[in-house]
């Protein structure tokens, strides 16, 4: 049973695919290459954008994403489409790495994966996400 503030499975790992949204988010994680918590400060020295999607609550509780762009899951597609006029200035190109970042890294594949059929070819997201992110820092 996934922890009520998580955005997926919980802190034990991918359960085995057996449902259908664990069939879409491996069909889906399969299309795209994600970045690693220890990959991510050379991507943003890349010019990678960091997107937080984490609700506010989470955002409060756990703290702030240094370096990121705050986004609501909710427009996301629309601040993201490189075709949309309400799209962030931070977008510059289509081609631009656009890394997403949710609580454990489940919302985020998904999100990542409508920004790639939107036509951002080099949208993924983080491993582990944000609390992936706050383990490694602490090991």
């Amino acid at each position: 049973m996934p922890d009520p503030g998580a955005d997926g499975p919980g802190p034990a790992g991918d359960p085995p695919p057996d449902s259908a949204i664990d069939r879409l988010l491996a069909s889906e994680r399969a299309t795209f290459v994600r970045v690693v918590p220890a990959d991510l400060a050379s991507e943003l020295a890349a010019g990678a954008l960091l997107i937080d999607l984490r609700p506010a609550g989470d955002r409060a509780a756990e703290g702030e994403l240094a370096g990121a762009t705050v986004v609501d899951r909710l427009v996301l597609e629309w601040r993201l489409d490189p075709t949309s006029p309400h799209r962030l200035a931070a977008l510059e190109r289509p081609d631009q790495r656009v890394i997403l970042v949710c609580n454990e890294g489940y919302a985020s594949s998904l999100a990542a994966a409508a920004l790639r059929r939107l036509g951002l070819r080099n949208a993924t997201d983080l491993v582990g996400g944000f609390r992936g992110l706050q383990a490694q820092r602490e090991n």
